[in-house]
């Protein structure tokens, strides 16, 4: 796609629907792959619609984003436009790329974390197979030497009470 070209949102519409892309009745458009199904939308800017939007939900299975980078690629080669990643704000070719993967994983494993998105990467996900047990976090260390200085200083104090007590 040259810049300047007017977006021929019919084209990638037409294309869409031939790779099986279907309007639910509430009105969303899926595009369903192997792996999962993606949300399709439209990017509008002054009322026209400059671009076609896809939506993979966050989700602990990478090989859909490959799926999809793959056949919008594709696509946007059939249609003569550009297929463009906007987290990283440049083209991207045919093949998952590691700059995409990366960008792809670490967006689900903070809303995993932190949005509580059940279906996106957790924290667990992420743990490497090397590391063993990390053991207790400073934390709880803390807490369980004052609870041990608090039984040894009851003893001691125990132990004096009954000895001036017991004399």
């Amino acid at each position: 796609m040259t810049p300047g070209t007017p977006y021929e949102a019919a084209r990638v519409d037409a294309l869409l629907s031939e790779r099986g892309a279907v309007v639910r009745p509430d009105g969303v458009r899926r595009w369903p792959f192997k792996s999962g199904d993606v949300d399709i939308g439209e990017l509008r800017e002054g009322g026209q619609v400059v671009a076609t939007e896809l939506r993979v939900p966050l989700s602990d299975r990478p090989d859909l984003m490959r799926e999809v980078i793959e056949a919008a690629a594709a696509l946007a080669t059939e249609a003569g436009a550009r297929l463009v990643d906007p987290q990283l704000g440049r083209a991207l070719n045919g093949k998952a790329d590691a700059g995409v993967m990366e960008q792809y994983a670490r967006t689900a494993r903070y809303a995993g974390e932190v949005a509580g998105v059940p279906e996106a990467l957790g924290a667990s996900s992420y743990a490497q197979e090397t590391q063993g047990a990390r053991g207790f976090q400073p934390s709880t260390r803390m807490v369980l030497i004052a609870i041990g200085i608090f039984v040894v200083l009851y003893l001691v104090v125990d132990s004096l009470v009954s000895q001036l007590g017991g004399a």
